[in-house]
């Protein structure tokens, strides 16, 4: 009997072991779970750029190229289209190289002479730096060498947005009849920086490199602001290590100041050191 008693006991304190080991290791399943990046793939940061936003409305959406889908602040205003501003400077330059209204990014484009609001436009510019200084009058008139035909039927080819070019071949990007969402930005530069868009590979590398604005040891950071109509843009992609993440940006403001927002979200994250 006492035997009996022994061995049972012996069996019991093993089942509690085992019980114990069990709720242990499921407890740190658990805490591993709770510490996972908020991502399908576990690639991403917990992102919260609430503080970035204060008495402001804005957007901001942002997803790591190997995910399915982005990380979006403010879902409404996310999904809402607006005109693109200059934004829309990366389609027309991908537009333009491809059917060959400018030969590369050094095409000049000569001054007018008539003056104009921004001191860096009063001059002649190439493709490349109309994009980095932003100059409209280079663009519209790349524009209008392009076209309605054929600009509408790249603008469909790569579904922008609501694909409504009627406002004008020089105007309808600029606070006018094209529109596009914040999420329809990061799937458009997405495309972009995969090279899967329908354009020559030549084309989107071209554009892609005029795109750059900081370079540090392991960071490449790509954008374009927008601005008009009392809304701000700032889009493009930063590569950090080996990672790269898409990003769009749009507030209720100027796109010097969605770039800020932007570039201290991204420093929030280490992921870019640089100030504006």
């Amino acid at each position: 009997m006492l035997q009996s008693i022994a061995i049972m006991s012996k069996e019991g304190d093993c089942l509690q072991k085992k019980k114990m080991k069990w709720l242990i290791a499921a407890v740190m399943l658990a805490a591993l779970c709770m510490s996972e990046p908020a991502s399908s793939e576990g690639t991403s940061p917990k992102w919260s750029v609430d503080e970035f936003m204060k008495d402001r409305e804005g957007t901001f959406v942002i997803q790591e190229v190997k995910e399915k889908s982005p990380w979006v602040y403010n879902k409404r205003r996310a999904n809402k289209r607006f005109a693109p501003q200059s934004t829309f400077k990366i389609a027309n330059a991908l537009i333009g190289l491809q059917t060959g209204a400018v030969k590369d990014e050094y095409d000049i484009k000569y001054w007018d002479g008539v003056k104009r609001e921004i001191d860096n436009w009063n001059k002649d510019h190439t493709l490349g730096s109309g994009m980095r200084d932003s100059v409209v009058w280079y663009y519209q008139a790349m524009a209008r060498d392009i076209g309605e035909e054929r600009m509408s039927h790249w603008i469909k080819a790569i579904h922008y947005g609501n694909q409504d070019i009627s406002g004008g071949i020089d105007q309808f990007w600029l606070s006018s009849t094209l529109r596009i969402s914040p999420v329809e930005q990061v799937h458009f530069l997405k495309q972009l920086y995969e090279e899967s868009l329908p354009f020559d590979l030549s084309v989107m590398r071209t554009v892609k490199r005029m795109m750059i604005q900081e370079e540090e040891k392991h960071t490449t950071l790509y954008g374009k602001t927008g601005s008009g109509s009392g809304i701000g843009w700032y889009a493009g992609f930063i590569k950090h290590e080996n990672k790269t993440y898409i990003f769009a940006t749009n507030i209720e403001g100027t796109g010097l100041e969605a770039k800020e927002i932007t570039y201290r979200i991204l420093k929030k994250y280490h992921l870019v050191e640089a100030s504006v």
